[in-house]
């Protein structure tokens, strides 16, 4: 049991990370994935993700911990990329492999709703009038209260 967490400053392809993810985990009964990309909103030309090094990485870490504490899994992965990056590149890949496609899903459902908005990353978008910071959502925050109010 481990987990692959990384950092990047380029692209990824995320099927062939799943892919390989699988390869090395061929003693679980199930596989879960989510990956996340630059919407591809009419009016958004990039998105930029900065954050703060002595964090991040650590951070990412400590979350990876966490999700392997709380769910019996055969494997955890988390990437998440930094920099620019265009409409329809992937930010963000968390996959989990467990004995039980339940323990998949929460796993990885538990590490995005972490990333999404517990995270040390700034994000803003350039549109055609500049660049705008973006803020969590409201359903940002509801989806990781969630946790806090209910056991796996």
């Amino acid at each position: 049991m481990g987990a692959d967490i990384r950092l990047l400053d380029a692209p990824f392809a995320p099927g062939a990370a799943v892919d390989a993810f699988a390869a090395a985990h061929p003693q679980a009964g199930g596989i879960t994935s989510f990956t996340g990309q630059v919407r591809l909103d009419s009016d958004v030309l990039a998105l930029e993700l900065s954050h703060y090094a002595p964090l991040t990485l650590p951070g990412m870490t400590a979350l990876g911990e966490q999700v392997l504490a709380r769910w019996p899994l055969a494997g955890l992965l988390i990437w998440h990329r930094t920099g620019l990056m265009r409409p329809g590149e992937p930010i963000v890949l968390v996959a989990a492999a467990a004995r039980h496609r339940r323990d998949a899903f929460q796993a990885a459902d538990y590490a995005i709703d972490h990333l999404k908005s517990d995270a040390w990353f700034w994000k803003r978008e350039q549109r055609a009038d500049g660049w705008h910071w973006i803020e969590p959502r409201e359903q940002d925050h509801a989806d990781l209260a969630r946790w806090r109010e209910s056991p796996a």
